[in-house]
């Protein structure tokens, strides 16, 4: 009989540490995502905000859908999907690894920034990936602060992460020193192609395939440079802005 789940009230990069200084092994559910442990080591982090690992391979051409869809069919209840895709040639194990890193901590960011500090751990549960890499809780926590800095140093406006990106006309955009910036990349320029109005950061990362944090930071820089309308308020001091192609 499985046991009952244990209920946090704190933030959750907090919440994980603890768990992690118990050796904990299971999965902390929150708002914001699920970070997945075993014996006190983060394995997994999963949050709708970002792409994952199976949209990261799937997009890139690495492993089919219907590839991945049937490894997880059949190797997931086992928790060895990861395992399974190396078997079958599909990834090299560097290539699994990098992706699974890449995933994990962009999943992090977004669970372990959150505002809300509802969470629930789930002692036991096991992630149907299976062993690739661990991370330490205190590595983790510390690199997703590193993240939300450099967000803040681009254009301090976390409402943007979450908003529909809006482009803003040629003949709408303001000014001065703002703008006098380079102009956009190849990247942000498809960015803007996609941005619709309705399709948020996560949205637009889902569609073209890209890491979420990566997303977020040029859709920050394009606000900086006055391309991408800031929501909820006025922008800050134009010495605040940050290049479109950043430092």
């Amino acid at each position: 009989m499985s046991r009952p789940p244990v209920r946090y009230w704190q933030p959750p990069g907090e919440t994980v540490e603890r768990l992690a200084e118990s050796g904990a092994t299971g999965a902390l559910h929150g708002e914001a995502g699920t970070v997945h442990l075993a014996d006190g080591w983060v394995v997994h982090v999963e949050s709708d905000k970002a792409l994952g690992l199976a949209g990261l391979l799937t997009a890139s051409g690495r492993v089919p859908a219907e590839v991945w869809q049937e490894t997880v069919r059949t190797s997931g209840p086992d928790c060895r999907v990861g395992r399974a895709l190396l078997e079958q040639g599909r990834l090299t194990r560097g290539e699994l690894e990098i992706c699974h890193l890449g995933a994990l901590y962009d999943a992090a960011f977004f669970v372990l920034c959150a505002r809300s500090t509802m969470t629930w751990f789930e002692p036991g549960a096991r992630h149907w990936l299976g062993p690739v890499r661990r991370v330490s809780a205190r590595t983790l926590r510390r690199e997703s602060v590193r993240r939300r800095d450099v967000l803040e140093r681009i254009w301090p406006w976390p409402q943007l992460d979450s908003s529909p990106v809006v482009p803003v006309p040629a003949g709408h955009r303001l000014s001065g020193p703002r703008t006098r910036v380079p102009a956009p990349n190849r990247r942000q320029r498809e960015l803007l192609a996609h941005a619709d109005g309705r399709r948020t950061p996560g949205d637009l990362a889902r569609l073209l395939g890209r890491s979420a944090f990566s997303t977020t930071v040029d859709v920050r820089r394009l606000a900086a440079a006055g391309l991408v309308a800031t929501p909820f308020g006025t922008a800050p001091a134009p010495g605040l802005a940050a290049a479109p192609h950043g430092p």
